[in-house]
């Protein structure tokens, strides 16, 4: 059973702007992936929602104030940043960390994201089940990698019913 759907943060959820330095929350312009409000309204009340990110400048709080900067910062129940963990993806301790923020059992949670050797191949080993969001991406390249891959953040829900079909 899927309880916790646990995202990426740069060109995941919020597009990453490499022109810009420092923390996201204060850049002159942030922006959501597109679709990224639509799929989160669509997910909340079914799943529990996190956030995951290799953030090095920004903790818990600055993402949450970036994310409110585009009306999201109320969508995600816990945040876990690579800042705060000390640890980043790929690293076995933060899927771990995540997990026990979470509250649930490895086999509870999806963890979608843009990159597959990051997010996607590290969750997998975790035993968490991997969704490879790749939005400019050739997806073949991750057919065998992946649980499930999305193109548009809004065929999420659609990947999510039918993972949790075949769990």
């Amino acid at each position: 059973m899927i309880r916790w759907v646990i995202f990426d943060w740069g060109d995941t959820i919020m597009r990453d702007r490499p022109e810009f330095r420092g923390p996201m929350a204060a850049w002159p312009q942030v922006e959501a992936m597109p679709g990224a409000d639509a799929m989160l309204a669509a997910l909340r009340g079914r799943y529990r929602l996190a956030l995951a990110t290799n953030a090095a400048e920004s903790g818990a709080e600055l993402v949450r104030a970036a994310l409110a900067r585009v009306g999201l910062d109320g969508a995600f129940e816990v945040i876990v940043s690579a800042r705060e963990l000390g640890a980043s993806k790929p690293d076995p301790a933060f899927f771990a960390t995540v997990l026990a923020a979470c509250g649930c059992a490895a086999g509870e949670a999806v963890m979608v994201g843009d990159s597959l050797a990051r997010d996607v191949l590290p969750a997998r080993a975790a035993g968490m089940r991997g969704v490879w969001y790749c939005s400019g991406a050739d997806p073949l390249a991750g057919a065998d990698a992946a649980d499930a891959i999305v193109r548009d953040l809004r065929e999420l829900p659609g990947v999510l019913d039918d993972l949790a079909a075949r769990w």
